[in-house]
């Protein structure tokens, strides 16, 4: 399978967070920090698996250039989406980042056993979620080699 550092297609990022409030915040910071991409919000679980595999209502959603993966989600929990996602073989290469509240050992553990890209505590303020969003973009978008297939 060939391998690219270029994108030929749009970077599509799927949040997967319930929180309203911390889903105005990331809008704003990905909008603030100029993030060259579009983002889609799903609330749960079911959601966000719906969405992966384009199930009803998501037939014609595109395929996550990465996912950014709040653990506290009502109907399925984001180790479950995590473990699901890892063990399909048609999405287990879309990274998956962890975006989380907690900062608990066994949350961080449990999420690289179950194979998450990287595990980002979730900033709290405006200014630090636009630079997470420009370190997310800079590294993972135009730096780290991903496979095109």
């Amino acid at each position: 399978m060939p391998y690219s550092r270029l994108r030929s297609q749009p970077v599509e990022v799927l949040l997967v967070e319930d929180n309203p409030g911390d889903v105005r915040l990331l809008e704003e910071a990905f909008k603030d920090g100029k993030f060259q991409g579009r983002l889609h919000v799903v609330r749960d679980g079911e959601q966000a698996m719906a969405f992966l595999r384009r199930e009803a209502p998501y037939e014609e959603s595109p395929r996550p250039s990465f996912i950014l993966l709040d653990l506290n989600l009502p109907r399925k929990g984001g180790h479950e989406v995590l473990s699901e996602v890892k063990q399909d073989s048609t999405l287990r290469q879309i990274p998956v980042f962890i975006l989380s509240t907690s900062t608990g050992s066994q949350d961080i553990t449990t999420s690289y056993d179950l194979h998450a890209n990287c595990y980002i505590p979730k900033p709290v303020d405006l200014e630090s979620l636009v630079q997470m969003s420009q370190r997310l973009e800079a590294f993972w978008l135009k730096t780290a080699v991903f496979s095109a297939g």
